[in-house]
């Protein structure tokens, strides 16, 4: 069944495809959030993150919103070969010299609890299509954390401080592609990027397969 709209016979249906919601020029040429003008967003002005640039396949909404909700509860490993496939042309067209990617990783509980990384899903089949190295194992998550679903801006940051550990034998020198599904506040990718950055990763770029705008509330993402 589809998983954004439940087609029958299809992972990724055609009209799904074609209904994804894409983030538009002008947005920040730093976090890639949309902005009135195409610059750098006071955000990033004020706290630059550390990664280099970040941008977002699609908008957090119908029909990538189901189907990331099917990536993350029903291992839907066909939907997520799926969304590499209509990414790759996305993901190159931005030239990023990057030499392989990470997937933002889950803690020891979840992991064993769910059975998998569902940003896994996407990033490991999108590695293999732009011929980069995947390193799930190069970054680790330490310590267990809340859910970040309903935490406030602040409470995010603090959540996740400190909690990845980076394999400095793997990401030392390496330009990086970081992935993770939803960009919201940007605490969490803020956080890995500070740890990889710290074991000598030479540059840390970041891609989400979607991201959060103002009018989706930190309740549903």
């Amino acid at each position: 069944m589809c998983g954004g709209c439940g087609k029958v016979g299809w992972r990724w249906c055609p009209e799904c495809q074609a209904r994804v919601p894409r983030l538009n020029k002008p947005f920040c040429e730093k976090c890639g959030m949309p902005t009135k003008e195409q610059d750098i967003c006071e955000t990033c002005k004020s706290n630059p993150p550390s990664y280099r640039m970040m941008r977002s396949w699609a908008v957090f909404d119908s029909p990538i919103q189901d189907g990331l909700h099917t990536l993350k509860y029903r291992r839907n490993i066909g939907l997520g070969e799926s969304i590499a496939v209509q990414m790759t042309d996305f993901v190159s067209s931005l030239g990023w010299p990057v030499e392989m990617m990470i997937p933002v990783p889950l803690g020891k509980n979840r992991l064993k609890e769910r059975g998998y990384n569902q940003v896994g899903l996407v990033a490991r089949p999108l590695a293999f299509r732009l011929g980069l190295r995947y390193e799930p194992n190069a970054l680790r998550k330490i310590r267990e954390t809340r859910s970040q679903v309903g935490l406030t801006v602040s409470q995010r940051r603090t959540n996740v401080q400190n909690a990845y550990q980076p394999d400095p034998r793997v990401v030392k020198g390496k330009s990086i592609l970081m992935m993770d599904d939803v960009a919201t506040t940007g605490s969490t990718i803020s956080a890995c990027t500070d740890a990889l950055r710290s074991a000598g990763a030479q540059d840390v770029y970041v891609i989400t397969i979607a991201r959060a705008l103002s009018h989706h509330s930190l309740n549903r993402v």
